[in-house]
């Protein structure tokens, strides 16, 4: 009998870390969007307030991108050296800083408090991957699609009601920007169990894809870095000119912001489908080459710009944005060996893929001006549907990143 109360005892033991660890990664998860796109819809009262110029406020949107790009390869680095669990924990505590200095009023404490909520979204976006595969190495793709969905469900939800909840009880944009704070704090109770385990990330190195830099050398690290950052440029691209291209094809600016909302929406269901089919399938060649379809059909329905085929494409291009962004996630840990290896190539890729992600916009506005109309910037987005198929394939192939693969 009191072995058998003892194994219960163990047994419930570790059912409770697992449920603490997963609510802990779907928090983590909730955190890597909501504090960016909470910001979108309150920059007009943010520009006003602090009279702006636009060019100056859209570089509110700009600065986390870029911090993403230039802070992605360090996080690995800083993880070997602090450990995984306790690297995440303290991102989380600069997102809580950064949430409440953007909250004050002045431009210094805006773009202050931004680039740390960059700087700290950054760290989890990188690590939580590797995370998930050391932790949970034989259900990724249930926990991969179990924090994308949260990720895309909380980003949605803030850019739907922080223009509401700046009204509630005269909170104004300060308010509603800070209330994300709780969101992160929340988060920090529930990691703390966590600092317990702190596992080092990159053990010393056995093969040839561990020493140094040579991921940086692997064909195909580069293959899903490129698929990494061109779904990124594709998404962050389409999520900035969206409403324009609708409001020229007779949408009002209300309707064109609902269509936004329906391309995000149907995102939420397929970032964890994919990962789940992408877990169970030898190779992933078959979801790459559905995924660039759907990414060509949908800009090939918004650049034909029949009223009845434009709901459809934003689906489309909605479904296609899930996908593309789950199998990146799954590439980072099927790729490799180990938590250590799909931390290195998760930095690889979103440094590069945020980079190409902040200057997608630029790019496609710059066509935009420069031709006065969306045929070749929509143009362009379609010859890049194609590249994502072609790199899709090889970042789908069954190999292992090496210096030689």
């Amino acid at each position: 009998m009191n072995k058998a109360a003892t194994s219960l005892e163990k047994s419930a033991s570790a059912n409770s870390k697992i449920l603490l660890l997963t609510i802990g990664i779907i928090l983590i998860g909730a955190n890597l969007r909501a504090p960016l796109t909470s910001v979108g819809s309150l920059i007009p009262f943010i520009r006003d307030d602090l009279a702006m110029s636009n060019a100056l406020a859209g570089t509110i949107t700009t600065l986390p991108l870029l911090a993403f790009a230039l802070f992605s390869p360090f996080a690995p680095k800083i993880a070997n050296k602090s450990g995984m669990e306790r690297t995440i924990f303290f991102s989380l505590i600069v997102l809580i800083i950064g949430i409440i200095i953007r909250s004050l009023q002045g431009i210094i404490p805006l773009f202050t408090g931004t680039i740390l909520i960059g700087l700290a979204i950054a760290v989890g976006n990188v690590l939580l991957p590797g995370f998930i595969k050391m932790n949970f190495p034989l259900k990724i793709g249930v926990m991969t699609g179990i924090y994308a969905v949260f990720m895309n469900l909380f980003g949605a939800l803030a850019s739907g009601i922080s223009v509401p909840l700046s009204s509630f009880r005269s909170l104004g944009w300060h308010g509603a920007l800070e209330a994300w704070a709780i969101l992160a704090f929340i988060a920090v109770l529930f990691w703390l169990p966590q600092l317990r385990n702190n596992y080092i990330v990159i053990k010393p190195a056995s093969t040839p894809s561990q020493r140094g830099n040579s991921i940086w050398r692997s064909p195909l690290a580069w293959k899903v870095t490129l698929f990494m950052g061109l779904q990124s440029f594709m998404f962050y691209t389409m999520m900035t000119w969206l409403p324009g291209i609708l409001q020229l094809n007779g949408y009002s600016s209300n309707a064109a912001g609902w269509m936004l909302f329906l391309m995000q929406f149907a995102i939420i269901p397929i970032t964890f489908i994919i990962p789940v089919l992408a877990g169970r399938m030898k190779d992933q060649k078959i979801l790459s080459i559905i995924t660039a379809l759907f990414f060509f059909f949908g800009i090939g329905g918004l650049l034909i710009g029949n009223a009845s085929l434009i709901p459809l494409s934003i689906i489309l291009f909605g479904i296609a944005s899930g996908s593309a962004f789950s199998l990146a996630m799954m590439f980072f840990s099927l790729r490799t060996n180990n938590g250590g290896q799909a931390a290195a190539l998760s930095g690889m890729a979103q440094s590069f893929g945020y980079l190409l992600a902040a200057i997608g916009p630029v790019l496609f506005g710059g066509l935009h001006d420069l031709t006065n109309g969306w045929t070749v910037p929509l143009s362009m987005l379609l010859i890049i549907s194609i590249v994502i198929l072609f790199v899709g394939i090889e970042a789908g192939k069954d190999r292992i990143v090496t210096h030689k693969n």
